[in-house]
């Protein structure tokens, strides 16, 4: 309740674990402490991971059913944990975008800050990825499967990422120097998991040029 004379009117907040009203003025909390604009482009490029992990949940659910549906084939059975993974990794990156600025010496590697073994680790996948796939000759239309359709959405979305990541670096406010690569590894890798999924239940990609 507001003190006698005062003109705030914030509506009471119901008792809830997960709203405070601390960011009813516009305003979010930075790990380690300190408040930004929600608009931000730290706020907006971590949020914007967020959105990625998301995306990634959709592919992960599909999965899922498809499994319980018995019609996951067996040469996708490595993608759920691969994309439960990844999930994991991209908080992580998230946590490195939303650190305090006053604070950076307390991100530790593969914690709260994307390291270098984790840029060599998805790279090689990557690989490995590449080596299981037949490669389209020309530029792809997402939509063939609704498990790779989620993956390139993903993609989509980290490709997003990456861009505000390349923002703050422009800015002199990123705090690592792996994160801007890793996540354009990443968006590679699921542009190829994609592929390996449509090609996995024996789906062609459509291509974006007409023919005839």
């Amino acid at each position: 309740m507001s003190e006698p004379g005062t003109t705030d009117r914030r509506p009471a907040i119901a008792e809830s674990l997960v709203a405070t009203g601390k960011g009813d003025d516009g305003t979010t909390g930075l790990l380690f402490g300190g408040r930004v604009p929600k608009d931000d482009h730290r706020t907006e490029a971590y949020g914007t991971i967020d959105e990625a992990v998301a995306a990634l949940g959709l592919a992960r659910a599909e999965c899922t059913v498809m499994t319980e549906a018995g019609t996951l084939p067996a040469a996708l059975a490595f993608l759920p944990p691969l994309i439960l993974h990844y999930q994991r990794e991209l908080f992580v990156a998230g946590a490195e975008l939303a650190a305090n600025p006053e604070a950076l010496e307390k991100l530790r590697d593969g914690q709260t800050r994307v390291s270098e073994a984790m840029l060599a680790a998805v790279e090689a996948e990557l690989a490995r990825a590449e080596a299981t796939i037949e490669m389209p000759r020309e530029f792809v239309v997402p939509g063939e499967t609704r498990l790779s359709a989620a993956l390139e959405l993903a993609r989509t979305i980290l490709r997003r990422a990456e861009r505000r990541a390349m923002t703050m670096k422009r800015e002199g406010i990123l705090p690592g120097e792996w994160i801007v690569p890793y996540l354009n590894r990443l968006a590679d890798l699921l542009w190829v998991l994609a592929r390996a999924a449509e090609q996995g239940e024996q789906h062609a990609a459509t291509l974006a040029r007409r023919r005839g």
